[in-house]
C-alpha cells in the first residue's frame, strides 16, 4: 500500500455532468445560437447558427443540418429577410420530408405561411395553410383548424379578395357551432355578413 499524499496543486476539477456541458462543439454552438436568437442578439445568433451548420455539414449530420437551417429561417425573420428566410426553410423542409418527420413539417409549415405573406405571395401562403388544415384534419386538433382559418382570412384580406376571407370566416363560425361555443361562432358569422357587405 502506498502512503504517498497527493498534491492538492495537481488536483484537477472533475468533468461537469453531461448536461451542464455540450461537450460537441458543434452543438454548442447551436444552442449558443438558439440563446441569442432568444435574447434577440440577432448578429451573434447568425454568426453562431452559421458556424454550427457548417459544422453539421462536415459531418453530414441531416438532422442537425435541418435544425440549423431552421433557426437561421428565423434569425432571418427577425430581421425581416424574408428572401433568406424562405431558403432556409426550404433547405430545412427537404430534409425533414426526407427524414419523414410529420411534427418539425407542420412547424415549418407556420412559418411558411408568415414567410409568404410577407413576401406578398399570397397563393402560396394559402397552399401552406391547407396544408395545415389536412394535418390538423388527420390529427382531430379543432384549434389548429380554427388558427389556420385565421391566418387564411387575413392573407385573404391582405390580397384584397374578401368574398374568400368571409368564407373563411364562415367555416370558422362552423367549427364553432360544432362545439356549441355559440358567442364565438356568432362573432365569426357577423364579421363574414360584414366582408360580405364590402364586397
Amino acid at each position: 500500500m502506498s502512503n504517498k499524499i497527493q498534491n492538492i496543486n495537481t488536483i484537477s476539477p472533475m468533468p461537469a455532468a453531461a448536461d451542464d456541458q455540450v461537450r460537441d462543439p458543434v452543438q454548442a454552438e447551436y444552442q449558443q445560437g438558439k440563446k441569442y436568437l432568444e435574447q434577440g442578439d440577432i448578429g451573434p445568433a447568425a454568426v453562431a447558427l452559421h458556424n454550427a451548420l457548417i459544422g453539421f455539414e462536415e459531418r453530414d449530420d441531416q438532422s442537425g443540418i435541418a435544425n440549423a437551417s431552421n433557426q437561421l429561417g428565423n434569425t432571418c425573420v427577425q430581421r425581416q429577410d424574408y428572401e433568406n428566410a424562405l431558403k432556409h426553410y426550404l433547405r430545412a423542409e427537404k430534409i425533414c420530408t426526407q427524414l419523414g418527420d410529420p411534427l418539425s413539417l407542420m412547424a415549418l409549415s407556420k412559418q411558411f405561411v408568415l414567410v409568404h405573406t410577407k413576401l406578398g405571395q399570397y397563393k402560396e401562403a394559402v397552399g401552406r395553410c391547407l396544408d395545415l388544415l389536412e394535418s390538423y384534419r388527420i390529427n382531430n386538433n379543432p384549434q389548429g383548424t380554427v388558427d389556420a382559418l385565421e391566418n387564411m382570412a387575413e392573407i385573404y384580406l391582405q390580397s384584397g379578395d374578401t368574398d374568400m376571407a368571409a368564407d373563411a370566416y364562415r367555416t370558422i363560425a362552423s367549427v364553432h357551432k360544432n362545439f356549441r361555443h355559440e358567442k364565438m361562432a356568432a362573432g365569426y358569422l357577423q364579421k363574414a355578413e360584414e366582408l360580405a357587405k364590402k364586397s
